[in-house]
């Protein structure tokens, strides 16, 4: 099963509303999670060599609409990871700290370091996704320039996006790799996934009131998803749309292009033995027998 990171990456021809939420790959959902268990196990390895060389982060964000699968998928994609290589940050609700500074600040102190993955799920995105939606939000980071609603003109946004993408251009230009992807998955699928979660006791925990009133919004955030990512996807910091009606299909997808990347940095190597180690190998592999 071949699947082409750019079949799925965002561009500016790019329209949000034209995408598939699902493939048809003719292979079922046993075929994929076997292939994913394979790339799980190489991403592994490639992560070890990472932590090694030491030169080297990465960050890989994750957006999608409420119930797009995000929990679960980075469960699944990373279950193999060495722990001390791996930190996820889900982000929710800015503290009174948190306000208390710059949008990006937590963002940026959540930053992998180097030799380490960090997951974002949920990410400083949120910044212009949600806030655009429910601009009332930004109020409470009690900017300067910001009195009311009305001072949140295209100018402010515009700005916004400009900030996010001098961030990630400054954490790429100083040795981290950086993958968004946004999970795609259809308002039906998001109706039946929010049904499951009422009908399921053990699953009832997931749902919140909130969740039917952000689905009225859902022409909205379409239209600013699409529109904020376009402005964002650039060749060091792409944005990638992955279709995510299948669950097992949409993790495969996230986790073949995370190690298609990966693959790319050939200069990713383990560091060079010592000549003193390699001087004394035998003698210190004689010395470890049993006496």
């Amino acid at each position: 099963m071949e699947l082409n990171k750019n079949n799925f990456l965002i561009d500016q021809n790019f329209q949000l509303n034209q995408q598939a939420t699902d493939l048809n790959t003719n292979y079922s959902n046993k075929q994929i999670k076997k292939k994913l268990k394979k790339v799980r196990r190489e991403l592994s390895e490639i992560q070890n060599t990472l932590y090694a060389h030491a030169k080297y982060s990465v960050l890989v964000c994750f957006q999608g609409m409420d119930s797009s699968g995000k929990d679960s998928l980075i469960r699944e994609v990373f279950k193999d990871f060495n722990i001390r290589g791996v930190v996820a940050h889900s982000f929710k609700k800015p503290s009174l700290k948190e306000l208390q500074h710059d949008f990006l600040w937590r963002h940026y102190k959540a930053l992998p370091g180097r030799g380490k993955f960090g997951v974002f799920n949920r990410s400083h995105y949120e910044n212009v996704l949600i806030s655009q939606v429910h601009p009332s939000i930004v109020l409470n980071e009690n900017l300067p320039t910001v009195q009311s609603i009305d001072d949140l003109t295209p100018d402010f946004w515009e700005q916004r996006i400009n900030q996010i993408n001098n961030f990630e251009k400054h954490i790429a230009f100083n040795g981290m790799i950086v993958l968004k992807f946004f999970l795609n998955i259809s308002k039906e699928e998001q109706r039946q996934r929010l049904l499951r979660r009422l009908e399921k006791p053990n699953k009832n925990w997931k749902f919140a009131p909130e969740d039917i009133k952000e689905r009225k919004l859902w022409n909205k955030y379409i239209e600013v998803y699409d529109e904020v990512m376009k402005k964002s996807s650039f060749p060091h910091a792409p944005w990638y749309c992955v279709p995510s009606d299948n669950k097992h299909l949409s993790r495969l997808i996230v986790a073949e292009i995370i190690l298609e990347t990966m693959k790319s940095y050939t200069d990713i190597k383990n560091p060079p033995v010592t000549d003193e180690v390699k001087k004394n190998l035998k003698d210190y592999i004689e010395g470890l027998q049993p006496s």
